[in-house]
């Protein structure tokens, strides 16, 4: 077992923090997987369902072990989610057409996905101090944040001298490191596993008695996933309709500023309160809403991404911790899966629905009205959330 250290930075929370960065890797591999069913004359409907039964599948798979994960032990699930990838990844290798082997796999990827990653965070989290939640929650982000940057990067490099077998077998090694990682820390100390599973108590009473308040705080991380689709979906349809072709500045920058703010005061909210910080950070990033209507030169561009990657930096720690204080720590697994299901949902049911609303009035216009949404949601949240007691 595992005593609480002292430092972030200890041993075991870096070689956690390693092995979900190789775990994140393999999914950020994956952005490329498209291009390999293109070779097989696959058309843009086939592409999307079998690039998105994959997150439908994580969606309906967190939750329920995110359970799990607080009755048996963050390491031993997390373990049992990427050694699934590990026995799916090789068949990858066969894959010869767009039909259903490639279906069937990413929809298998999905269930080891959504397994591993919600464990390996919860793990990694639980490795550092527990007065500095927040910080490290927003630590462990980074590694989501570098890998989608670096993965199609690398990716594109294999592919390109190698191969897409040489692409799968990365996958396979870099899922390999990750278990390897995750199997040489110990299981941390959990002092509520025991009492989940010998009370037999539903940590979901807590929403029976406060039903309203509960709708509140899912509505923020759901229009939060929403609103933060039409970043990542549209910037790059914006940003050419206005003949400024260069759009990579926006990601950098975005990107840059998210990973320096969560190192930096990533971790405020564990000194000051999570809604002293939530509503200012929602603040900054509407206010960006309305300065992306404004882009019209490359530097502004720029403003824009870091602008927003310093409101998402502090929004991400702030809120997932919010959500953990609010049902318990004793139910993190179960709180960081409910946060990255409903970001996730909100993602998939926002990105169409803004994707319609631009056809009809323009991007301007549906920057304007995430903007005003995303505030008024965080308005009632502010008003009407409790503040949560610290543990």
């Amino acid at each position: 077992m595992y005593s609480q250290p002292k430092s972030i930075w200890n041993k075991n929370f870096i070689i956690a923090f390693i092995g979900y960065f190789f775990l994140f890797m393999t999914v950020s591999l994956f952005f490329l997987f498209p291009l390999f069913l293109k070779r097989f004359g696959a058309s843009e409907s086939q592409i999307g369902l079998i690039m998105g039964i994959n997150s439908l599948v994580v969606i309906f798979v967190r939750p329920l072990f995110g359970r799990l994960i607080d009755i048996h032990g963050r390491k031993k699930i997390s373990l049992l989610g990427i050694i699934i990838l590990i026995l799916i990844f090789p068949f990858f290798l066969f894959v010869k057409d767009a039909g259903w082997l490639p279906l069937l796999l990413r929809a298998l990827t999905g269930i080891g996905w959504g397994i591993s990653m919600t464990a390996t965070m919860t793990l990694c989290s639980d490795l550092a101090p527990a007065e500095r939640l927040a910080h490290s929650m927003g630590i462990i982000g980074i590694g989501g944040l570098t890998s989608q940057a670096l993965g199609p990067f690398i990716g594109e490099e294999i592919i390109r001298e190698f191969g897409f077998n040489a692409l799968f077998i990365t996958c396979i090694i870099f899922v390999l490191a990750s278990f390897l990682c995750i199997y040489l820390i110990p299981e941390p100390l959990n002092f509520f596993s025991n009492q989940n599973k010998s009370s037999g108590k539903n940590p979901m009473k807590i929403i029976e008695i406060n039903k309203i308040i509960f709708i509140i705080i899912c509505a923020l991380p759901l229009v939060h996933g929403a609103v933060r689709g039409t970043i990542v979906y549209f910037i790059s349809l914006f940003i050419k309709s206005l003949n400024l072709q260069r759009v990579g500045p926006f990601f950098v920058a975005f990107s840059i500023a998210a990973v320096l703010t969560r190192l930096g005061i990533g971790g405020i909210s564990d000194r000051y309160g999570r809604k002293r910080v939530i509503f200012p950070a929602v603040i900054i990033i509407s206010l960006n809403l309305l300065l992306i209507t404004q882009i019209n030169n490359l530097y502004m561009i720029i403003l824009t991404g870091l602008i927003g990657g310093f409101g998402q930096g502090l929004l991400f720690p702030a809120l997932s911790t919010y959500i953990i204080d609010f049902l318990g720590h004793e139910n993190k697994g179960l709180a960081i899966s409910l946060y990255l299901t409903l970001f996730d949902i909100g993602i998939g049911i926002g990105s169409p629905l803004f994707g319609k609303i631009s056809d009809t009035y323009g991007f301007k216009i549906m920057y304007i009205i995430a903007s005003i949404l995303l505030f008024l949601v965080a308005s009632v949240f502010t008003l009407k959330a409790p503040e949560p007691k610290k543990h």
